[in-house]
């Protein structure tokens, strides 16, 4: 058994028999979603956060207490051997023993490197199965001990799967495809599986019917990001063994467990409460759970303290990273915004302009440039002048001066590029393989996949000249094509097919799917509306087939009609914030336009609340200035609200202004948009606590807005007690009226808009990206990077919801957002 690590928060699991806690790591990814940049280096091995993912993934296990790694690699195995090797993993006393083990050439599937699994005889008891591009803190060694336990009286239960409740805008939730889980509601055994993916759409999945026969509560959850951490029996490698046609651990396994009159096996799902868990899937999620990291939801993996890849950073507020080894350049004139990474020996130069991005080690950024939401790795140079947005920069390139790479772009290693290079959006480039010098090649160490050889072949034979204008003079790189390959027949209906795979691109924003949550939102990308205007991911019960339950996905047409008409009121309602219309014109056209549309007004309600909450701007470090923009808002808009009726609270989702609502609560008071009586009377209401809410999530969110409006009436009884100066007899009637009206029972009185409307908008928000919440202000990022250390827990107690209601004083409205922030996610 290996040395017990002596560093802090790494416990081991060793159970009643002394058993050692086995992992296994599928290094491979078995895709091409990051091409050109894993042509040169397996995608475990691309930096995040400036330490290869796979330094993350140990970091995870170690967390849980694992002491045997077994790590499965094919492609590039050399590399990744040799990665371990050179890790800090390989040192005595690390805790962990890791095992690299090369696979055949012939391992093209999951189900390949299981059967790999068993033929070695790797596994001797129950162990984690994960794979090699996870980042997590969640505490996997309490899903083992959950395993372990139902195992002792159930020896059919094989595996259990970790899923984490989200809701449908969360960064985190795969956009091109997802899962939708059956389970019991008591104990949690997985009933029907089933993958989603965004194309080719599906309009129906089939439930057995013998399943809602023998179980009379059952669970249809589509809100799970499947965390792909799962404690598996040691004899689920037998399995792939005895069943040539699994390939994908989900679709195949999973699935044909659950589907087989044979084995009688179950599979049970652990939904975490707590913790963080993700998967770098795809360059969309590349993005994704780097800036997770960065806003320390990954604590206590976080950079200044625990980094996987040895590294020392200054934290400042704003979350920002520095490397504190004092080889960091930084120009006086140099703006370092928030939610950035700067790795050692990097050089800023004058006027440079860097935020949420991460630049990695030994970089030399040039005068003028400007990088933005990108993720530039080690030894790049960037020249003078240059612009950078959302896109990947690979190790070694070369981005020569006035260049401009828009959103999108990946630059694989090596690439040069300029002088005036103008790349257009969702551009990969690599450089041409004469020109990229290898360190140290040997045939072990850069044991490249035969297939990546021959795409890049094909790639640089089918490319007819070099596009000097548009790539500069100098520059060494080919284009890869941006439609579909040829053979795209070939996989057409599975998750690699290419309009699929717009989905998972980084910066394709434009593609947000309609989710059964009710939240999402219709936009089309620039290069591709057509084709990804039909895809959706929405889901809700049907009719009942003759052997099934049909689940029914989308319906194609609402959907598109009620996209369109959210599209026309955000229109009409920007024209009269612009023009500076009446709130009474505004409310007849929002009338005229829904009865044109012959929708119902709930969808005016949520668009106009919407509308408003969105036209409030966030203001960054200065509470006094954010509270007078609230009012301005609010005292112009506000009453739109009660013109077009009452709300009705539809949903209720993570939101970036979710800290906002007391303020906002607050604004509507002053404004005498609502009174008194109105927030009593909706703060009485179960409703208002979320209690029709379908998920904990939603449920949750209300609570806090319901906390809040808690105190914000403690404020109005505290306020009535000090104005009591009246004689005696004064004072005891107006005690006994308060107290006869607060036993008044409130018997389901009219919501009023205004109070109601606040709730669901700050809880709600629009569907876009949600780094604005860790964004949005820098006085206020200190606080939430407190609640995202101790963020291992989504309850609110007492003192914490005193502290988030809206105040008179700066430091209550600090402490409001701290409170909310902090629980956002």
């Amino acid at each position: 058994m290996a040395a017990k690590s002596a560093s802090s928060g790494k416990e081991k699991l060793i159970d009643d028999e002394e058993e050692v806690l086995q992992a296994v790591i599928l290094a491979d990814s078995f895709n091409k979603r990051f091409r050109p940049l894993s042509t040169q280096k397996p995608r475990c091995l691309l930096p995040i956060c400036n330490a290869p993912l796979l330094d993350w993934t140990f970091e995870s296990l170690a967390l849980a207490g694992v002491q045997e790694v077994f790590v499965i690699c094919r492609s590039h195995a050399g590399l990744v051997k040799n990665a371990i090797k050179e890790s800090k993993w390989s040192k005595p006393g690390s805790g962990m023993k890791i095992v690299p083990i090369m696979t055949a050439k012939e391992t093209f599937s999951p189900g390949d490197a299981m059967r790999d699994i068993y033929t070695r005889g790797l596994v001797t008891s129950d162990f984690v199965l994960v794979m090699g591009d996870l980042v997590s803190n969640i505490r996997i060694d309490e899903v083992v001990r959950v395993h372990k336990e139902r195992r002792k009286t159930n020896k059919d239960a094989i595996m259990t799967m970790v899923v984490k409740e989200s809701g449908p805008s969360h960064r985190t939730r795969a956009q091109g495809e997802s899962s939708i889980f059956v389970l019991d509601s008591e104990t949690s055994e997985c009933l029907h599986y089933e993958h989603v993916q965004s194309h080719p759409k599906r309009n129906n999945i089939n439930i057995p019917r013998e399943i809602l026969a023998e179980h009379p509560e059952i669970d249809i959850r589509n809100d799970l990001i499947d965390c792909s951490i799962d404690v598996c029996s040691v004899e689920v490698p037998s399995l792939f063994q005895d069943n040539f046609d699994y390939l994908d651990i989900r679709r195949d396994f999973v699935h044909g467990i659950l589907t087989s009159d044979l084995l009688m096996k179950s599979i049970h799902c652990y939904v975490a409460k707590e913790g963080y868990a993700a998967r770098v899937q795809d360059t969309r999620s590349y993005d994704s759970v780097s800036k997770d990291i960065l806003s320390r939801w990954t604590f206590p993996l976080v950079p200044d303290d625990n980094h996987p890849g040895g590294h020392i950073y200054e934290h400042t507020r704003g979350n920002r990273y520095i490397s504190k080894d004092n080889t960091v350049i930084l120009a006086r004139t140099a703006n370092i915004g928030t939610n950035t990474m700067i790795g050692s020996s990097t050089q800023i130069s004058e006027n440079v302009t860097i935020k949420a991005s991460v630049i990695g080690q030994k970089c030399n950024i040039g005068t003028g440039t400007t990088i933005s939401n990108s993720y530039i790795f080690e030894n790049a140079t960037i020249g003078a002048n240059c612009v950078i947005e959302r896109s990947i920069i690979g190790a070694g390139a070369n981005i020569k001066d006035g260049s401009r790479i828009p959103k999108g772009c990946l630059i694989a290693d090596g690439v040069v590029i300029g002088p005036n290079a103008k790349l257009e959006p969702f551009e990969r480039l690599s450089a041409r393989r004469a020109s990229v010098v290898v360190a140290e090649a040997t045939a072990e160490e850069n044991d490249a996949d035969e297939d990546d050889d021959s795409d890049i072949e094909e790639v640089e034979a089918n490319q007819d000249s070099v596009d000097k204008a548009t790539l500069g003079a100098d520059t060494n790189a080919i284009v890869w094509p941006r439609g579909p390959p040829e053979e795209e027949e070939d996989d057409e209906e599975g998750p690699e097919n290419y309009k699929n795979q717009l989905f998972m691109r980084l910066a394709c924003d434009g593609t947000d799917l309609v989710v059964s949550d009710g939240d999402g939102s219709s936009s089309s990308d620039d290069e591709s509306s057509s084709d990804e205007s039909d895809f959706h991911d929405g889901a809700s019960l049907s009719g009942l087939s003759e052997g099934s339950a049909a689940l029914d996905l989308t319906d194609v047409s609402n959907l598109r009609a009620d996209a369109e008409f959210k599209k026309e009121v955000t229109q009409s309602l920007e024209r009269a914030f612009a023009e500076g219309h009446s709130v009474d014109n505004a409310a007849v056209e929002l009338k005229t336009l829904r009865m044109a549309s012959n929708v119902p007004l709930t969808r005016v309600k949520e668009a106009v609340i919407a509308a408003i909450v969105e036209k409030i701007t966030l203001v960054e470090g200065d509470m006094a200035s954010q509270r007078k923009e609230i009012g301005s808002v609010i005292g112009r808009w506000g009453e739109l609200i009660n013109r077009i009726g009452g709300v009705d609270p539809a949903h209720c989702a993570s939101s970036p202004r979710m800290s906002l609502f007391g303020q906002i609560l607050a604004a509507l008071y002053q404004a005498d948009i609502v009174e008194e009586d109105d927030i009593r009377a909706w703060h009485g209401l179960a409703e208002s606590q979320g209690s029709d809410r379908k998920t904990g999530v939603e449920t949750d969110n209300f609570k806090k807005c319901w906390l809040i409006g808690t105190h914000m009436i403690q404020q109005f009884d505290e306020q009535d007690s000090e104005t009591e100066t009246g004689s005696e007899t004064e004072t005891d009637s107006e005690d006994e009226d308060k107290s006869d009206a607060a036993k008044t029972p409130v018997v389901a009185p009219k919501v009023p808009a205004a109070v109601a409307a606040a709730a669901v908008a700050v809880t709600a928000g629009s569907v876009g990206d949600q780094d604005s919440s860790s964004e949005s202000s820098e006085s206020d990022a200190e606080e939430t990077t407190e609640g995202h250390d101790g963020g291992v827990s989504e309850d609110v107690s007492a003192s914490e919801s005193s502290s988030a209601a809206p105040s008179t004083t700066a430091s209550e409205d600090e402490s409001e957002s701290e409170a909310a922030s902090s629980e956002l996610e």
